[in-house]
Protein backbone atom coordinates (compact mmCIF):
# COMPACT_ATOMS: atom_id res chain seq x y z
CA UNK A 1 0.00 0.00 0.00
CA UNK A 2 1.56 3.29 -1.07
CA UNK A 3 1.75 6.45 0.90
CA UNK A 4 -1.04 8.18 -1.05
CA UNK A 5 -3.45 5.27 -0.62
CA UNK A 6 -2.81 5.24 3.14
CA UNK A 7 -3.63 8.95 3.27
CA UNK A 8 -6.81 8.28 1.28
CA UNK A 9 -7.85 5.53 3.71
CA UNK A 10 -7.21 7.69 6.74
CA UNK A 11 -8.67 10.83 5.21
CA UNK A 12 -11.98 8.98 5.07
CA UNK A 13 -11.97 9.25 8.83
CA UNK A 14 -12.37 12.99 8.44
CA UNK A 15 -15.83 12.40 7.01
CA UNK A 16 -16.95 10.80 10.25
CA UNK A 17 -18.74 12.76 12.91
CA UNK A 18 -15.98 13.22 15.47
CA UNK A 19 -17.16 14.28 18.89
CA UNK A 20 -15.39 17.28 20.40
CA UNK A 21 -12.68 16.23 22.81
CA UNK A 22 -12.47 12.68 21.49
CA UNK A 23 -10.95 13.11 18.03
CA UNK A 24 -7.64 11.59 19.08
CA UNK A 25 -9.32 8.63 20.78
CA UNK A 26 -11.43 7.92 17.69
CA UNK A 27 -8.49 8.28 15.32
CA UNK A 28 -6.47 5.85 17.45
CA UNK A 29 -9.37 3.36 17.42
CA UNK A 30 -9.67 3.58 13.62
CA UNK A 31 -5.95 3.07 13.13
CA UNK A 32 -6.00 0.01 15.39
CA UNK A 33 -8.93 -1.39 13.45
CA UNK A 34 -7.20 -0.78 10.12
CA UNK A 35 -4.09 -2.62 11.34
CA UNK A 36 -6.02 -5.51 12.90
CA UNK A 37 -8.10 -6.10 9.77
CA UNK A 38 -5.15 -5.90 7.39
CA UNK A 39 -6.10 -2.59 5.73
CA UNK A 40 -2.75 -1.35 6.98
CA UNK A 41 -0.01 -3.97 6.79
CA UNK A 42 3.25 -4.41 8.71
CA UNK A 43 5.87 -2.12 7.19
CA UNK A 44 3.35 0.31 5.67
CA UNK A 45 4.45 3.89 6.13
CA UNK A 46 1.99 6.34 7.66
CA UNK A 47 1.84 9.94 6.54
CA UNK A 48 3.67 12.57 8.53
CA UNK A 49 1.60 13.95 11.38
CA UNK A 50 1.51 17.36 9.69
CA UNK A 51 0.10 15.92 6.46
CA UNK A 52 -2.47 13.67 8.14
CA UNK A 53 -3.58 16.47 10.47
CA UNK A 54 -4.25 18.71 7.47
CA UNK A 55 -6.16 15.97 5.64
CA UNK A 56 -8.33 15.21 8.67
CA UNK A 57 -8.79 18.77 9.83
CA UNK A 58 -7.18 18.04 13.21
CA UNK A 59 -4.47 19.74 15.22
CA UNK A 60 -1.03 18.35 14.42
CA UNK A 61 -0.43 17.75 18.13
CA UNK A 62 -3.50 15.49 18.27
CA UNK A 63 -2.17 13.28 15.48
CA UNK A 64 1.33 13.26 16.99
CA UNK A 65 -0.14 12.14 20.35
CA UNK A 66 -2.05 9.33 18.61
CA UNK A 67 1.10 8.15 16.85
CA UNK A 68 3.00 8.18 20.17
CA UNK A 69 0.24 6.20 21.89
CA UNK A 70 0.16 3.54 19.17
CA UNK A 71 3.95 3.29 19.18
CA UNK A 72 3.76 2.62 22.94
CA UNK A 73 1.07 -0.02 22.34
CA UNK A 74 3.18 -1.75 19.69
CA UNK A 75 0.96 -1.07 16.66
CA UNK A 76 3.39 1.43 15.15
CA UNK A 77 7.12 1.99 15.17
CA UNK A 78 8.98 5.23 14.70
CA UNK A 79 12.20 5.24 12.68
CA UNK A 80 14.45 8.22 13.30
CA UNK A 81 14.61 10.37 10.20
CA UNK A 82 12.40 7.96 8.23
CA UNK A 83 8.88 8.40 9.63
CA UNK A 84 6.22 6.24 11.29
CA UNK A 85 5.37 2.71 10.12
CA UNK A 86 3.05 -0.13 11.03
CA UNK A 87 5.14 -2.35 13.31
CA UNK A 88 6.94 -5.04 11.37
CA UNK A 89 6.77 -7.67 14.13
CA UNK A 90 2.97 -7.90 13.95
CA UNK A 91 3.29 -10.52 11.23
CA UNK A 92 1.71 -10.44 7.79
CA UNK A 93 -1.60 -12.28 8.37
CA UNK A 94 -4.61 -10.01 9.02
CA UNK A 95 -5.86 -10.66 12.51
CA UNK A 96 -9.33 -11.60 11.32
CA UNK A 97 -7.84 -14.37 9.18
CA UNK A 98 -6.28 -16.32 12.06
CA UNK A 99 -7.85 -19.82 12.10
CA UNK A 100 -10.73 -20.17 14.54
CA UNK A 101 -9.62 -23.33 16.27
CA UNK A 102 -9.19 -27.04 15.90
CA UNK A 103 -10.77 -29.43 18.39
CA UNK A 104 -13.12 -27.27 20.50
CA UNK A 105 -12.87 -29.14 23.74
CA UNK A 106 -14.40 -26.02 25.32
CA UNK A 107 -17.71 -26.67 23.54
CA UNK A 108 -19.25 -28.70 26.38
CA UNK A 109 -18.24 -27.12 29.67
CA UNK A 110 -20.68 -29.26 31.62
CA UNK A 111 -18.51 -32.34 31.02
CA UNK A 112 -14.88 -31.14 31.03
CA UNK A 113 -12.21 -33.69 30.11
CA UNK A 114 -10.41 -35.20 33.09
CA UNK A 115 -6.77 -35.54 32.27
CA UNK A 116 -4.59 -37.95 34.25
CA UNK A 117 -3.19 -36.03 37.17
CA UNK A 118 0.42 -35.23 36.32
CA UNK A 119 1.12 -32.34 38.68
CA UNK A 120 3.20 -33.10 41.79
CA UNK A 121 1.24 -33.60 45.03
CA UNK A 122 0.73 -30.54 47.22
CA UNK A 123 3.58 -30.09 49.70
CA UNK A 124 2.96 -28.50 53.07
CA UNK A 125 5.57 -26.59 55.05
CA UNK A 126 7.46 -28.90 57.38
CA UNK A 127 6.25 -27.19 60.56
CA UNK A 128 2.63 -27.70 59.51
CA UNK A 129 3.25 -31.35 58.77
CA UNK A 130 4.50 -31.82 62.33
CA UNK A 131 2.16 -29.63 64.34
CA UNK A 132 -1.09 -30.07 62.40
CA UNK A 133 -0.77 -33.66 61.25
CA UNK A 134 -4.16 -34.58 62.72
CA UNK A 135 -6.03 -31.88 60.82
CA UNK A 136 -8.02 -32.81 57.70
CA UNK A 137 -5.88 -32.36 54.58
CA UNK A 138 -8.04 -29.56 53.24
CA UNK A 139 -7.88 -27.73 56.56
CA UNK A 140 -4.10 -27.78 56.49
CA UNK A 141 -4.05 -26.71 52.86
CA UNK A 142 -6.30 -23.73 53.45
CA UNK A 143 -4.28 -22.77 56.52
CA UNK A 144 -1.27 -22.43 54.24
CA UNK A 145 -3.31 -20.32 51.83
CA UNK A 146 -4.40 -18.03 54.66
CA UNK A 147 -0.80 -17.16 55.39
CA UNK A 148 -0.27 -16.05 51.81
CA UNK A 149 -3.10 -13.54 52.02
CA UNK A 150 -2.20 -11.89 55.33
CA UNK A 151 -2.62 -8.15 54.70
CA UNK A 152 0.44 -5.94 54.88
CA UNK A 153 0.45 -3.20 57.51
CA UNK A 154 -0.31 0.28 56.20
CA UNK A 155 3.29 1.44 56.31
CA UNK A 156 5.77 2.21 53.53
CA UNK A 157 6.06 0.37 51.11
CA UNK A 158 2.87 -1.64 51.31
CA UNK A 159 1.63 -2.53 47.84
CA UNK A 160 -1.77 -1.56 46.41
CA UNK A 161 -2.69 0.90 49.17
CA UNK A 162 -4.60 3.90 47.80
CA UNK A 163 -3.74 7.41 48.94
CA UNK A 164 -5.58 8.25 52.15
CA UNK A 165 -8.10 11.07 51.87
CA UNK A 166 -8.58 10.70 48.10
CA UNK A 167 -11.27 8.02 48.21
CA UNK A 168 -13.98 7.82 49.28
CA UNK A 169 -14.36 11.51 48.45
CA UNK A 170 -17.16 13.90 49.37
CA UNK A 171 -19.11 12.96 46.22
CA UNK A 172 -19.03 9.30 47.25
CA UNK A 173 -20.22 10.14 50.76
CA UNK A 174 -22.98 12.43 49.44
CA UNK A 175 -24.22 9.80 47.01
CA UNK A 176 -24.06 7.19 49.76
CA UNK A 177 -26.29 9.28 51.99
CA UNK A 178 -28.70 9.88 49.12
CA UNK A 179 -28.87 6.24 48.08
CA UNK A 180 -29.28 4.88 51.59
CA UNK A 181 -32.04 7.36 52.40
CA UNK A 182 -33.96 6.40 49.28
CA UNK A 183 -35.91 3.31 48.39
CA UNK A 184 -33.53 1.90 45.77
CA UNK A 185 -31.13 0.55 48.40
CA UNK A 186 -33.72 -0.45 50.95
CA UNK A 187 -33.39 -4.02 52.30
CA UNK A 188 -35.25 -6.46 50.08
CA UNK A 189 -35.05 -10.13 49.11
CA UNK A 190 -32.34 -11.85 47.14
CA UNK A 191 -31.00 -9.97 44.12
CA UNK A 192 -29.58 -11.11 40.81
CA UNK A 193 -26.31 -13.03 41.47
CA UNK A 194 -24.86 -11.26 38.41
CA UNK A 195 -25.09 -8.00 40.34
CA UNK A 196 -27.12 -4.83 40.22
CA UNK A 197 -28.15 -4.08 36.63
CA UNK A 198 -27.48 -0.34 37.00
CA UNK A 199 -23.88 -1.10 38.05
CA UNK A 200 -23.38 -3.65 35.29
CA UNK A 201 -24.57 -1.05 32.77
CA UNK A 202 -22.19 1.55 34.19
CA UNK A 203 -19.21 -0.82 34.16
CA UNK A 204 -19.96 -2.00 30.63
CA UNK A 205 -20.14 1.61 29.41
CA UNK A 206 -16.91 2.51 31.19
CA UNK A 207 -14.78 -0.40 29.94
CA UNK A 208 -16.10 -0.01 26.40
CA UNK A 209 -14.97 3.62 26.41
CA UNK A 210 -11.75 3.43 28.42
CA UNK A 211 -10.45 -0.06 27.66
CA UNK A 212 -11.97 -0.93 24.26
CA UNK A 213 -13.67 -3.95 25.83
CA UNK A 214 -16.44 -5.49 23.73
CA UNK A 215 -19.39 -6.25 25.99
CA UNK A 216 -22.87 -5.40 27.15
CA UNK A 217 -24.25 -5.46 30.70
CA UNK A 218 -25.37 -9.04 30.07
CA UNK A 219 -21.68 -10.05 29.99
CA UNK A 220 -20.81 -8.40 33.32
CA UNK A 221 -20.75 -10.42 36.56
CA UNK A 222 -20.16 -8.45 39.79
CA UNK A 223 -17.68 -10.16 42.12
CA UNK A 224 -16.28 -9.49 45.57
CA UNK A 225 -12.98 -8.21 44.19
CA UNK A 226 -10.70 -9.58 41.51
CA UNK A 227 -9.59 -12.50 43.72
CA UNK A 228 -13.09 -13.95 43.69
CA UNK A 229 -13.15 -13.49 39.93
CA UNK A 230 -9.92 -15.47 39.64
CA UNK A 231 -11.28 -18.22 41.89
CA UNK A 232 -14.58 -18.56 40.00
CA UNK A 233 -12.73 -18.60 36.68
CA UNK A 234 -10.28 -21.25 37.88
CA UNK A 235 -13.07 -23.48 39.16
CA UNK A 236 -15.00 -23.22 35.90
CA UNK A 237 -12.16 -23.68 33.44
CA UNK A 238 -9.89 -26.19 35.13
CA UNK A 239 -10.11 -29.63 36.69
CA UNK A 240 -7.50 -31.77 38.47
CA UNK A 241 -4.45 -32.37 36.33
CA UNK A 242 -5.52 -30.10 33.50
CA UNK A 243 -2.68 -28.00 32.07
CA UNK A 244 -2.64 -24.22 32.42
CA UNK A 245 -0.19 -21.43 31.68
CA UNK A 246 0.77 -18.91 34.36
CA UNK A 247 3.28 -16.12 33.96
CA UNK A 248 6.66 -16.38 35.65
CA UNK A 249 6.71 -14.40 37.93
CA UNK A 250 3.02 -14.19 38.82
CA UNK A 251 0.52 -12.95 41.40
CA UNK A 252 0.49 -15.29 44.46
CA UNK A 253 -3.31 -15.14 44.63
CA UNK A 254 -3.52 -16.65 41.16
CA UNK A 255 -1.02 -19.38 41.96
CA UNK A 256 -3.02 -20.29 45.05
CA UNK A 257 -6.18 -20.64 42.95
CA UNK A 258 -4.41 -22.89 40.44
CA UNK A 259 -3.01 -25.02 43.25
CA UNK A 260 -6.45 -25.29 44.84
CA UNK A 261 -8.06 -26.60 41.66
CA UNK A 262 -5.09 -29.01 41.36
CA UNK A 263 -4.27 -27.87 37.86
CA UNK A 264 -1.01 -28.85 36.19
CA UNK A 265 0.78 -25.51 36.17
CA UNK A 266 3.30 -24.46 33.54
CA UNK A 267 5.24 -21.31 34.46
CA UNK A 268 5.87 -19.34 31.27
CA UNK A 269 8.67 -16.75 31.33
CA UNK A 270 8.05 -13.08 30.62
CA UNK A 271 10.40 -10.60 29.02
CA UNK A 272 10.17 -6.95 28.04
CA UNK A 273 7.28 -7.75 25.65
CA UNK A 274 5.21 -9.80 28.09
CA UNK A 275 4.57 -13.53 28.20
CA UNK A 276 6.79 -15.59 25.87
CA UNK A 277 4.18 -17.41 23.81
CA UNK A 278 6.69 -19.49 21.86
CA UNK A 279 8.20 -20.73 25.13
CA UNK A 280 4.72 -21.61 26.37
CA UNK A 281 3.89 -23.49 23.17
CA UNK A 282 7.12 -25.47 23.54
CA UNK A 283 6.44 -26.32 27.21
CA UNK A 284 2.74 -27.11 26.85
CA UNK A 285 1.13 -26.54 23.44
CA UNK A 286 -2.34 -27.76 24.46
CA UNK A 287 -3.00 -25.94 27.75
CA UNK A 288 -6.65 -25.46 28.57
CA UNK A 289 -6.19 -21.81 29.63
CA UNK A 290 -3.61 -19.06 30.12
CA UNK A 291 -3.80 -16.46 32.88
CA UNK A 292 -2.10 -13.22 31.88
CA UNK A 293 -1.71 -9.58 32.96
CA UNK A 294 -1.19 -7.86 29.58
CA UNK A 295 -1.79 -4.21 30.52
CA UNK A 296 0.58 -4.19 33.50
CA UNK A 297 2.38 -7.43 34.24
CA UNK A 298 2.28 -8.37 37.91
CA UNK A 299 4.75 -7.87 39.47
CA UNK A 300 7.27 -6.56 36.91
CA UNK A 301 5.12 -3.92 35.23
CA UNK A 302 5.77 -4.32 31.50
CA UNK A 303 2.99 -4.07 28.92
CA UNK A 304 2.41 -7.01 26.58
CA UNK A 305 3.36 -5.89 23.07
CA UNK A 306 0.84 -6.03 20.26
CA UNK A 307 2.88 -8.71 18.48
CA UNK A 308 2.72 -10.92 21.58
CA UNK A 309 -1.01 -10.27 22.00
CA UNK A 310 -1.70 -11.41 18.48
CA UNK A 311 0.58 -14.42 18.91
CA UNK A 312 -1.18 -15.35 22.14
CA UNK A 313 -4.62 -15.02 20.59
CA UNK A 314 -3.55 -17.06 17.57
CA UNK A 315 -2.40 -19.83 19.92
CA UNK A 316 -5.66 -19.71 21.88
CA UNK A 317 -7.77 -19.85 18.73
CA UNK A 318 -5.76 -22.70 17.28
CA UNK A 319 -5.96 -24.97 20.32
CA UNK A 320 -9.34 -23.85 21.67
CA UNK A 321 -7.89 -22.43 24.90
CA UNK A 322 -9.31 -19.71 27.10
CA UNK A 323 -7.37 -16.57 27.98
CA UNK A 324 -7.98 -14.95 31.36
CA UNK A 325 -7.02 -11.27 31.39
CA UNK A 326 -6.40 -9.83 34.83
CA UNK A 327 -6.44 -6.12 34.01
CA UNK A 328 -4.22 -5.21 36.94
CA UNK A 329 -3.71 -1.46 37.56
CA UNK A 330 -4.73 -0.61 33.99
CA UNK A 331 -6.13 2.81 34.95
CA UNK A 332 -2.86 3.86 36.57
CA UNK A 333 -0.97 4.75 33.40
CA UNK A 334 0.90 8.04 33.68
CA UNK A 335 1.95 8.64 30.06
CA UNK A 336 -0.68 8.65 27.35
CA UNK A 337 -3.95 6.74 27.52
CA UNK A 338 -4.33 3.29 29.13
CA UNK A 339 -3.69 0.50 26.64
CA UNK A 340 -6.71 -1.23 25.11
CA UNK A 341 -7.62 -4.53 26.70
CA UNK A 342 -6.70 -7.85 25.14
CA UNK A 343 -10.37 -8.78 25.37
CA UNK A 344 -11.32 -6.23 22.73
CA UNK A 345 -9.28 -8.11 20.14
CA UNK A 346 -11.18 -11.37 20.64
CA UNK A 347 -14.07 -11.27 23.14
CA UNK A 348 -14.99 -14.90 22.43
CA UNK A 349 -11.72 -16.28 23.78
CA UNK A 350 -10.97 -13.87 26.65
CA UNK A 351 -12.40 -13.61 30.16
CA UNK A 352 -11.69 -10.12 31.47
CA UNK A 353 -11.30 -9.42 35.21
CA UNK A 354 -11.25 -6.00 36.82
CA UNK A 355 -11.60 -4.46 40.26
CA UNK A 356 -12.46 -1.17 41.93
CA UNK A 357 -10.28 -1.91 44.97
CA UNK A 358 -7.11 -0.23 43.73
CA UNK A 359 -8.62 2.79 42.06
CA UNK A 360 -11.13 3.51 44.86
CA UNK A 361 -10.47 1.68 48.15
CA UNK A 362 -9.85 -2.01 48.98
CA UNK A 363 -12.63 -2.34 51.57
CA UNK A 364 -15.20 -1.65 48.83
CA UNK A 365 -14.76 -5.28 47.64
CA UNK A 366 -16.35 -4.78 44.24
CA UNK A 367 -14.80 -6.37 41.19
CA UNK A 368 -16.21 -7.67 37.95
CA UNK A 369 -15.78 -10.39 35.36
CA UNK A 370 -16.69 -9.81 31.72
CA UNK A 371 -17.32 -13.17 30.13
CA UNK A 372 -18.40 -14.55 26.75
CA UNK A 373 -22.12 -15.26 26.60
CA UNK A 374 -21.60 -19.03 26.57
CA UNK A 375 -19.98 -18.83 30.03
CA UNK A 376 -22.48 -16.53 31.74
CA UNK A 377 -24.58 -19.41 33.05
CA UNK A 378 -21.51 -21.14 34.50
CA UNK A 379 -20.40 -17.94 36.25
CA UNK A 380 -23.87 -17.36 37.67
CA UNK A 381 -23.96 -20.90 39.03
CA UNK A 382 -20.51 -20.67 40.60
CA UNK A 383 -21.27 -17.21 42.01
CA UNK A 384 -24.47 -18.48 43.58
CA UNK A 385 -22.73 -21.45 45.20
CA UNK A 386 -20.06 -19.22 46.74
CA UNK A 387 -22.09 -16.49 48.42
CA UNK A 388 -25.33 -15.98 46.51
CA UNK A 389 -24.76 -12.29 45.71
CA UNK A 390 -22.80 -9.18 46.64
CA UNK A 391 -24.33 -6.67 49.09
CA UNK A 392 -26.40 -4.20 47.09
CA UNK A 393 -26.06 -0.87 48.91
CA UNK A 394 -22.47 -0.20 47.81
CA UNK A 395 -23.38 -1.33 44.30
CA UNK A 396 -26.05 1.36 44.15
CA UNK A 397 -23.58 3.99 45.32
CA UNK A 398 -20.90 2.93 42.82
CA UNK A 399 -23.42 2.86 39.97
CA UNK A 400 -24.46 6.44 40.73
CA UNK A 401 -20.81 7.52 41.19
CA UNK A 402 -19.96 6.18 37.74
CA UNK A 403 -23.08 7.34 35.89
CA UNK A 404 -22.80 10.90 37.21
CA UNK A 405 -19.20 11.21 35.98
CA UNK A 406 -17.39 11.24 39.34
CA UNK A 407 -15.50 8.01 38.78
CA UNK A 408 -13.68 9.16 35.65
CA UNK A 409 -12.86 12.50 37.30
CA UNK A 410 -11.48 10.58 40.28
CA UNK A 411 -9.28 8.44 38.00
CA UNK A 412 -7.87 11.54 36.31
CA UNK A 413 -7.11 13.10 39.69
CA UNK A 414 -5.30 10.13 41.19
CA UNK A 415 -3.25 9.58 38.03
CA UNK A 416 -1.66 12.98 38.60
CA UNK A 417 -1.08 12.31 42.29
CA UNK A 418 0.40 8.86 41.78
CA UNK A 419 2.60 10.09 38.93
CA UNK A 420 4.14 12.59 41.36
CA UNK A 421 4.62 9.92 44.05
CA UNK A 422 6.21 7.55 41.54
CA UNK A 423 8.64 10.19 40.29
CA UNK A 424 9.63 11.09 43.85
CA UNK A 425 10.31 7.46 44.75
CA UNK A 426 12.31 6.88 41.57
CA UNK A 427 14.52 9.87 42.40
CA UNK A 428 15.05 8.69 45.99
CA UNK A 429 15.94 5.14 44.96
CA UNK A 430 18.45 6.28 42.36
CA UNK A 431 20.02 8.81 44.71
CA UNK A 432 20.25 6.73 47.90
CA UNK A 433 20.16 3.01 47.05
CA UNK A 434 22.36 2.83 43.97
CA UNK A 435 24.95 0.78 45.87
CA UNK A 436 22.57 -2.18 46.14
CA UNK A 437 20.49 -2.15 42.98
CA UNK A 438 18.39 -0.12 40.59
CA UNK A 439 14.69 0.61 40.04
CA UNK A 440 12.91 -0.61 36.95
CA UNK A 441 11.40 2.28 35.07
CA UNK A 442 7.79 2.15 33.99
CA UNK A 443 4.81 4.35 33.28
CA UNK A 444 2.09 2.53 35.17
CA UNK A 445 0.92 1.07 38.46
CA UNK A 446 1.07 1.74 42.20
CA UNK A 447 4.41 0.07 42.94
CA UNK A 448 7.97 0.07 41.65
CA UNK A 449 10.33 -2.88 41.28
CA UNK A 450 13.76 -2.35 42.80
CA UNK A 451 16.17 -4.96 41.46
CA UNK A 452 18.83 -6.03 43.95
CA UNK A 453 22.32 -7.22 43.17
CA UNK A 454 22.41 -10.93 42.35
CA UNK A 455 24.07 -11.95 45.61
CA UNK A 456 21.48 -10.24 47.85
CA UNK A 457 18.83 -12.38 49.60
CA UNK A 458 15.63 -10.40 49.01
CA UNK A 459 13.60 -12.53 51.44
CA UNK A 460 16.04 -11.82 54.26
CA UNK A 461 16.03 -8.11 53.40
CA UNK A 462 12.23 -8.03 53.47
CA UNK A 463 12.16 -9.73 56.87
CA UNK A 464 14.73 -7.29 58.23
CA UNK A 465 12.73 -4.36 56.84
CA UNK A 466 9.66 -5.39 58.82
CA UNK A 467 11.65 -4.80 62.01
CA UNK A 468 12.08 -1.19 60.87
CA UNK A 469 8.38 -0.62 60.24
CA UNK A 470 8.50 -1.20 56.50
CA UNK A 471 6.38 -3.51 54.34
CA UNK A 472 8.33 -4.62 51.28
CA UNK A 473 7.64 -7.71 49.21
CA UNK A 474 10.50 -9.87 47.94
CA UNK A 475 10.31 -10.74 44.26
CA UNK A 476 12.13 -14.07 44.10
CA UNK A 477 9.29 -16.10 45.75
CA UNK A 478 6.95 -14.98 42.96
CA UNK A 479 8.93 -16.98 40.42
CA UNK A 480 8.84 -20.70 39.80
CA UNK A 481 11.50 -22.97 41.24
CA UNK A 482 15.09 -21.87 40.73
CA UNK A 483 14.14 -19.03 38.37
CA UNK A 484 13.80 -16.18 40.85
CA UNK A 485 15.70 -12.93 40.64
CA UNK A 486 16.20 -10.89 43.83
CA UNK A 487 14.25 -7.67 44.05
CA UNK A 488 11.72 -5.75 46.09
CA UNK A 489 8.23 -4.47 45.35
CA UNK A 490 7.84 -0.96 46.76
CA UNK A 491 4.33 0.49 46.89
CA UNK A 492 4.03 4.26 46.71
CA UNK A 493 0.33 4.94 46.14
CA UNK A 494 -0.77 5.39 49.73
CA UNK A 495 2.13 7.42 51.13
CA UNK A 496 3.18 11.05 51.19
CA UNK A 497 6.50 12.19 49.78
CA UNK A 498 7.78 12.64 53.35
CA UNK A 499 6.81 9.06 54.23
CA UNK A 500 8.51 7.78 51.08
CA UNK A 501 11.70 9.67 51.90
CA UNK A 502 11.74 8.31 55.45
CA UNK A 503 11.01 4.81 54.15
CA UNK A 504 13.89 4.91 51.66
CA UNK A 505 16.27 6.04 54.40
CA UNK A 506 15.17 3.14 56.64
CA UNK A 507 15.59 0.73 53.74
CA UNK A 508 19.07 2.11 53.07
CA UNK A 509 20.05 1.34 56.66
CA UNK A 510 18.60 -2.17 56.38
CA UNK A 511 20.56 -2.86 53.20
CA UNK A 512 23.73 -1.41 54.66
CA UNK A 513 23.49 -3.61 57.76
CA UNK A 514 22.44 -6.70 55.85
CA UNK A 515 24.61 -6.42 52.74
CA UNK A 516 27.29 -3.86 53.50
CA UNK A 517 28.49 -1.46 50.85
CA UNK A 518 28.77 -2.68 47.27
Amino acid sequence: MGKQSIITELAALGGLSLKPGSMGRQLAARLREAIETGQLRPGDRLPASRILARKLGLARGTVADVYSQLVAEGYLESRVGAGTYVARDLGTTPFAAIPQGLARRRADLSVPPHWPRASPPFRFPEHLEKTQADMPPNARRFAVFAGRFAPQPLVPFSVAVPLAGVAPDHNWRRLGNRVRSGMEAAPTGYEDPCGLMALREAIAAYVRKSRAVVCGPENVIITNGAQQGLYITGRILLGPGEPVWAENPAYPGLMTVLEDVQARIFRIPVDGHGIDVSAGAALCPDARAAFVTPSHQFPLGMVMSMARRMELLAWARTCGAWLVEDDYDSEMRFSGQPFPALQGLDPQHVIYLGTMSKVLFPSLRIGYAIVPQELVGAFVGARTLMDKQSPTAEQHVLAAYMKEGYFEAHVRRIRKLYAQRRQSLLHLLRARLADWGSPQSGEQGMHLVFWLSAQVDDVAVALAATQEGLAVRPLSPLYGRETGRPGLMLGFGGFSEQQLEQGVEKLRLVLERHCGRA
